[in-house]
């Protein structure tokens, strides 16, 4: 039976609705994993706003705020960009992975519409340079409209836009493991993954149910200009506790970004890691085994 997805805190011109309407479950009080929170360690996401309902043209924006309530104008760069903005709905569909631009007033913003309605996690990933380390910080939006959320079953394989994507190894509540993505194309190893914001791929994992997040990227040297390389990207990370794991994984070949995604359940018992899914990785040019596409 389908949902029925409320957006209160509409404006009047019915262009937008405020980042207040977040649900509970994205508290301001500290956490010991990422994403989960509005606030942290005196940063906050402010004044988000989106257009309202399906198939309204409009924009995404909103503020990150500093301990003194300024709008944070100065930041890191991380993997070629000053924020990484990740929107997903709250059953794991729909998933977003873009960078918007700031203006002279520390507002960022891009053009935004919605293909689904639901309710959605906002997250943005930031290093402000006042503070010195990586921060997540998120809020949630409702999205006016019938959906029906679905549940993901555990998936290893998938294939994205011709590619056959593949994932290997465990994931483990407080110990650190591998997974290694390998990516084939016609049924051959795809070699040919483009540097894309400074690596051959990008992780994201978030938890089902509250949906913390972990931003993972391989490790290793990094691309030298145009140059290759594939078929894996290999990561190690550590997940906080055990649950089920929805996987986003980003590549680019021939110059057009595909994301694949994974569901994968944990192993291990519940642990709590010291920082918020740094990863350890690098890619192989080593030829993907002929059980690459089995599940585990």
């Amino acid at each position: 039976m389908d949902q029925q997805s409320d957006a209160p805190g509409h404006s009047d011109g019915g262009h937008s609705q405020s980042a207040e309407t977040a649900s509970s479950d994205v508290q301001q009080a500290p956490h010991s994993v990422g994403g989960v929170t509005v606030a942290q360690n005196g940063y906050q996401l402010e004044d988000l706003s989106v257009p309202e309902r399906i198939g309204q043209d409009g924009e995404l924006s909103f503020t990150v705020a500093g301990s003194d309530g300024s709008p944070v104008t100065a930041y890191e760069v991380e993997h070629e960009q000053e924020l990484h903005l990740i929107v997903v709905r709250s059953d794991g569909n729909h998933y977003r992975h873009v960078h918007p631009v700031m203006d002279e007033a520390g507002r960022w913003s891009l053009p935004w519409s919605w293909d689904a309605a639901g309710t959605y996690r906002v997250y943005a990933d930031i290093a402000p340079t006042e503070y010195g380390k990586k921060l997540t910080l998120t809020s949630t939006v409702n999205v006016a409209g019938d959906f029906q959320p679905t549940t993901p079953e555990v998936s290893t394989t998938t294939t994205v836009d011709g590619f056959d994507v593949s994932l290997k190894g465990d994931l483990s509540a407080g110990a650190a493991s591998t997974l290694t993505v390998s990516v084939e194309r016609d049924g051959q190893p795809e070699t040919g993954l483009q540097p894309y914001l400074g690596a051959y791929g990008h992780l994201v994992a978030l938890r089902e149910g509250d949906l913390a997040y972990l931003h993972v990227h391989p490790e290793g040297a990094e691309p030298v200009g145009e140059e290759t390389s594939g078929p894996k990207v290999e990561f190690a990370t550590t997940a906080p506790t055990t649950g089920r794991y929805y996987l986003y994984f980003d590549f680019q070949v021939d110059g057009t970004v595909h994301t694949a995604r994974f569901t994968l359940d944990t192993t291990g018992s519940d642990a709590v890691t010291p920082d918020h899914g740094t990863t350890h990785g690098s890619t192989s040019g080593d030829t993907a085994s002929e059980d690459s596409h089995s599940d585990h």
